[in-house]
């Protein structure tokens, strides 16, 4: 009745549009907050604890080595918050619960660390070695599963990629429930996240997928302290207000917990709601001065400033009003926010809990502007820590920053065990493995590939059928996970709409325009393809949701997600590098891949750059396959490497939209295709190979037409290799120049490209990519080397244009070859400018990275 009554005075304009957030003060009423269900006085003692061991790690650190850094104030604000998560909701994984998943604030990981010190699952060495890792016990400084394997579950150490990975690993939980691969119903994911942190775009960027699918399994808790790294989050505003629109408008359930409980007997001597105007009126900036200053100056400059709510506190002395907590250092508040939350039903849920940063640091920190980066305090601060927090520390032990361990049989060490058996077990708790999933033989899905025989087909459209195959395999199909960005029919896609279905939490609720086509456009609670819509960032979180679901679910899944290769590692690289960093195990398929494969689209869709960006990440495995049977093996590999042998790697690789004469799997070349270079063929008189040609991806067929017009018109001597892979080529041969340079009396070991290009003849290396690519292995041969590539900005043309422009043609390569053939005085200056002349190569052109 209330919302038909506003709708009808909007309607009459009665009433401008009422802004979707509501009053300053905590949502859940005291008459409706629930018993608190622990010992308040035990947990509160137990936190304490924490805040100190924490304090203390950070701080033997930095004044042992004054380099190392760590955050001491956004745990100190965030210490109850977790505790009360950690005592009374956040369930490990037990043989009848799949177990929760925490995002932990990162810069929150020392009060981790120093719970995990308590349960006796970190020893005291440790916490005296955090932030050093090299040679010994240490700890790393942000939530890093590669670092910590079997603790920390998921990254967060990147802002703005956990609030977004958190979105979308709760729509897996749903994904795997609805196809029946995993019971999740039980499971929660509770995400806790800064203020700060919520301007980063990523963070906001699946808000309205999570309210569309109606994620209750979702918790976020933002603790807002009001404080980003430098000042405040809003100065000049209120960013608690501003939060509140952006959730309830993305459809999410807001919960504020803003006041403790020594506030409540003021709101309900506030009749007149004198108190809440004037929390409307105080801006962010002035709340985080008021936070830093006692009891007094609050009065003076807060309360006294309206005759009506000093009235409020008439009673109360300079002592009562600093005692004034903020609702996230309260216990019973936060419990009735996460209860609501956890009860909540049909949409995600928001807690919005206000904070201190730097709580109990006194002047030292506490709501200060350099709280953030505070790491040391001198003794006098210390003292004062201990003292308010009723610490059992001498003097002396507080000087010395010694960690404190309550007695093995005591209260303290006795009631956190309980709790947490009560909640399953010890978080945050990581599994490296799950049941390995059989791969089928190569030839029941890619025999085409195979056996091509010269028949024309593009490696996107390869790779697509080859996946399509995977899918009826009645072991492997039910694991894969097909992912695209708004992208399924660019890439041919379209049947797998028909074969098994787009996912949807809710099915199909309309009959869909093309229903009478064979392809229509299918949705399903059951469906399997996951089609994301048009963000790059939401895919590659959804991707990583299913690649580390053998670690998360105990479920190994194998995703794809195919996508326009200059929108992967360009555009959303560093969530790339958080699933590298949480071992993630999958493939990314960078289609529409090169600099001049996608005609006509130009600069800013033209990839030249993302296998140099690849090869940065250490357990990405790269490769630019020029045909399908290329493909079809590096598939092959990748499958058993990820789901039999349970290797923490995953797979980058690139496929091109050009249809071209695919040849069949020469015999006994796919260890090398693997290894990143075979041998493709010779050119040309017999003899030694005067020059050598390598080639990648969709410049292969450049080099082979080069390679023939080298040997008809010019009488050269051409081996031609397919480079499967640089980045792997080059990987290898820095482990073995390396092991040769630490083992100096051993044999020397040759690497991999090493024996393939031995010898003095020429090399001449030319890929889709910019020059950085095929010069990773420049330094790993003796013969000179050539490099060409595609730098510069794309442009819009034909395939042929663009490659003769950026000089990866067949003729630019030819010409390069006999360039480098005049050394050796095989061919002379004047058969090259006869060459240029013949293939009509503008030599006076500006070079095609010239700006």
């Amino acid at each position: 009745m209330l919302s038909a009554l506003e709708r009808k005075a909007k309607d009459l304009g009665v009433v401008a549009d009422s802004l979707p957030y509501s009053p300053y003060r905590n949502t859940i009423s005291l008459d409706t907050q629930p018993p608190y269900p622990g010992d308040i006085e035990m947990e509160t003692r137990i936190t304490a604890i924490m805040r100190w061991n924490a304090l203390a790690m950070v701080m033997r650190a930095n004044k042992a080595y004054g380099e190392l850094g760590g955050h001491v104030a956004s745990y100190a604000s965030a210490a109850e918050i977790f505790e009360l998560g950690f005592n009374h909701f956040f369930h490990a994984a037990t043989a009848g619960h799949g177990g929760d998943v925490v995002y932990f604030q990162p810069h929150s990981a020392p009060g981790v660390y120093a719970r995990a010190f308590l349960e006796g699952r970190l020893t005291e060495d440790q916490l005296k070695h955090y932030r050093q890792e090299i040679g010994g016990p240490g700890l790393c400084s942000y939530p890093h599963p590669w670092l910590m394997p079997d603790f920390w579950q998921v990254p967060t150490g990147s802002m703005g990629i956990g609030p977004l990975s958190a979105i979308y690993q709760a729509r897996f939980m749903h994904y795997l429930r609805d196809r029946s691969l995993a019971d999740t119903d039980r499971r929660h994911v509770w995400g806790v996240f800064g203020d700060g942190e919520m301007d980063e775009p990523e963070s906001m960027a699946g808000l309205s997928i999570a309210a569309r699918e109606k994620l209750d399994n979702l918790t976020f808790i933002i603790n807002c302290n009001l404080q980003r790294l430098d000042g405040p989050v809003r100065g000049n505003g209120q960013i608690i207000p501003e939060l509140e629109r952006l959730f309830k408008g993305a459809g999410w359930n807001v919960i504020k917990v803003l006041w403790g409980s020594e506030w409540d007997h003021i709101f309900a001597r506030d009749t007149n709601h004198a108190l809440l105007r004037r929390f409307a009126e105080t801006v962010d900036g002035k709340y985080q001065t008021l936070g830093a200053k006692d009891g007094a100056y609050n009065l003076a400059n807060f309360f006294e400033e309206d005759p009506e709510v000093r009235a409020l506190v008439a009673h109360m002395s300079d002592a009562d009003i600093n005692a004034l907590k903020r609702g996230g250092h309260d216990f019973r508040k936060l419990f009735a926010a996460f209860q609501a939350a956890k009860a909540t039903q049909g949409r995600p849920t928001v807690i919005l809990t206000k904070t201190k940063k730097g709580y109990g640091m006194g002047g030292a920190g506490e709501s200060r502007m350099t709280a953030h980066q505070a790491k040391k305090l001198d003794v006098e601060a210390l003292l004062a820590f201990r003292d308010r927090f009723a610490l059992p520390l001498s003097d002396a032990q507080v000087e010395k920053l010694e960690f404190y361990r309550p007695a093995e049989d005591g209260a303290e060490l006795t009631y956190l065990r309980q709790r947490r058996s009560a909640l399953g077990g010890y978080l945050p708790a990581r599994r490296r493995e799950a049941a390995p999933v059989a791969v089928p033989a190569i030839a029941s899905y890619a025999d085409f590939a195979l056996k091509a025989d010269g028949k024309e087909i593009s490696t996107t459209m390869a790779v697509v059928r080859m996946f399509g195959g995977l899918l009826k395999d009645k072991a492997l199909g039910p694991r894969i996970v097909p992912i695209v960005a708004d992208e399924a029919r660019t890439f041919g896609m379209a049947n797998m709409f028909r074969q098994v279905g787009i996912y949807s939490p809710v099915g199909q609720l309309y009959e869909p325009e093309d229903a009478g086509s064979m392809l229509y456009y299918k949705e399903s609670e059951t469906g399997q393809l996951l089609e994301e819509g048009i963000t790059e960032a939401g895919a590659v979180a959804s991707w990583t949701a299913a690649a580390t679901s053998y670690s998360v679910h105990g479920t190994a899944m194998l995703p794809f997600y195919i996508y326009y290769s200059m929108f992967g590692f360009q555009r959303v690289g560093d969530l790339i590098w958080a699933a590298a960093d949480q071992r993630a195990r999958g493939f990314l398929i960078g289609a529409t891949a090169g600099r001049t494969t996608l005609g006509g689209e130009g600069l800013q869709h033209q990839d030249g750059s993302s296998h140099v960006q690849a090869a940065t990440v250490p357990n990405c495995r790269a490769y630019d396959p020029a045909f399908a049977y290329e493909m079809a093996v590096i598939l092959d590999h990748g499958m058993r490497a990820m789901l039999e042998e349970q290797r923490d790697e995953f797979y980058y690789i690139t496929a091109m939209n050009e249809n071209y004469a695919q040849p069949s799997l020469p015999a006994g070349v796919e260890a090398d295709i693997v290894k990143g270079m075979y041998r493709f063929g010779s050119f040309g008189p017999g003899g030694t190979a005067q020059v050598r040609l390598v080639g990648s991806g969709a410049i292969l067929p450049e080099v082979i037409h080069a390679a023939r017009m080298l040997a008809d018109d010019w009488n050269v001597r051409v081996e031609v290799w397919s480079a499967t892979s640089f980045s792997e080529l080059a990987r290898d041969a820095r482990a073995v120049e390396r092991s040769n340079r630490l083992h100096p009396m051993a044999e020397p070991a040759v690497s991999h490209v090493g024996t393939c290009l031995a010898g003095p003849a020429p090399i001449v290396a030319a890929s889709d990519y910019v020059r950085a690519y095929p010069q990773l292995i420049a330094s790993y041969v003796r013969a000179p080397f050539t490099a060409l590539g595609t730098d510069g900005f794309g442009r819009s043309d034909t395939r042929q244009a663009l490659r003769a422009f950026f000089e990866v043609d067949r003729h630019g390569i030819a010409v390069a070859a006999l360039a480098a053939l005049v050394s050796g005085g095989t061919i002379t200056p004047a058969q090259v400018a006869d060459a240029i002349a013949r293939y009509g190569i503008a030599a006076d052109a500006d070079a095609p990275w010239t700006v």
